[in-house]
């Protein structure tokens, strides 16, 4: 009888963490299935529409609309994967296990991102600096009319930086907390702050609340990033020393209190200066220089950054691995 119970807890341990190592091992295998639905662009369409009726419903009163939206939103968002869970665990554990690997697999876009830098990568190694235009303008939120060579080269490895805590490790961390569930709550939140949450004045009212909330959400996951990115770093034989150096130095160089934790190791480990003045929606936001340019940026940054990217994330997994069995172990 005792064997039996062991066996039966291990077993439940096991279906807790399979989800997280399906979901990124798929994501690794496939990347994002452009061809199919995707949650996320659902819950894009879901905020275009909330934003419309609120602009409309709530034109005195942004501010709150913005927060109403935002509430809907993650409602929305949270209750549906938890109710299709719940229906299909009970149905059967496996079948369950198998829709909620499909779920933490859609939170995760380690292959997209690298997928998309890539393209600005390739478009360089065959001289054509348009092309490496064009591929960039689709992952940055940055005019990209202006940027040369180099500028461009810069924007990519900083999206891949800043984008390995919000598309990859912090999604995760919210997985290994709380499952997909709490996974596609986080989710909303990010997509609300990237579609909404910009101080411009056609979003800083309605979109403050999403944007703050964003922030808070990325508070501890995005420093918990950082850390294992500089140790990614002393993985990879890059430059861990100057990496430290730079995340204690600029991690708090940027308007957002996340976004720089990210890009401070990232510019550290490849010894290179990333961010500093950029375009947005044709005005000019002044930022200051994030590292120091030891040596010029380079293409195979972009390379460099996708390798410390997926190495931080494999960091990330074992620690959200271990994290959501010993949370099991515990409730059991």
């Amino acid at each position: 009888m005792g064997l039996n119970y062991i066996i039966q807890d291990k077993m439940k341990i096991l279906i807790a963490v399979l989800p997280l190592l399906a979901g990124f091992l798929l994501d690794c295998i496939l990347g994002d299935p452009y061809s199919l639905p995707h949650p996320i662009r659902l819950i894009g369409k879901l905020i275009s529409a909330l934003e419309k009726w609120v602009r409309r419903a709530f034109s005195d009163h942004l501010i709150f609309g913005g927060f109403l939206l935002a509430v809907i939103v993650l409602l929305t968002s949270a209750i549906i994967p938890l109710g299709l869970l719940a229906l299909c665990y009970h149905l059967n554990v496996w079948l369950g296990a198998a829709v909620d690997s499909v779920l933490c697999y859609y939170m995760l876009a380690a292959r997209c991102l690298r997928n998309e830098s890539m393209k600005v990568y390739h478009a360089f190694a065959e001289n054509d600096t348009e092309k490496a235009r064009r591929a960039v303008s689709m992952i940055v939120g940055r005019d990209t009319k202006l940027l040369d060579r180099n500028g461009i080269i810069r924007a990519a490895v900083e999206t891949v930086a800043e984008n390995t805590s919000d598309g990859v490790t912090a999604p995760m961390l919210c997985m290994g907390l709380g499952g997909a569930v709490l996974g596609f709550f986080y989710k909303a939140a990010n997509t609300m702050d990237s579609m909404i949450g910009y101080t411009s004045e056609k979003y800083l009212y309605i979109g403050r609340f999403a944007a703050k909330l964003d922030d808070a959400l990325n508070y501890i996951p995005s420093r918990l990033t950082a850390l294992l990115m500089i140790l990614s770093a002393g993985i990879m034989r890059l430059d861990m020393k100057n990496a430290w150096k730079i995340w204690r130095r600029d991690r708090r160089k940027h308007a957002s209190p996340n976004s720089a934790q990210t890009e401070a190791v990232c510019a550290g480990a490849l010894d290179v200066r990333l961010a500093g003045d950029a375009y947005y929606f044709g005005e000019l936001h002044e930022k200051p220089f994030i590292g120091d340019a030891i040596r010029e940026i380079e293409n195979e940054d972009i390379r460099r950054a996708n390798r410390l990217m997926y190495c931080t994330s494999v960091l990330m997994l074992i620690l959200c691995t271990a994290l959501r069995a010993l949370l099991w172990g515990v409730i059991l």
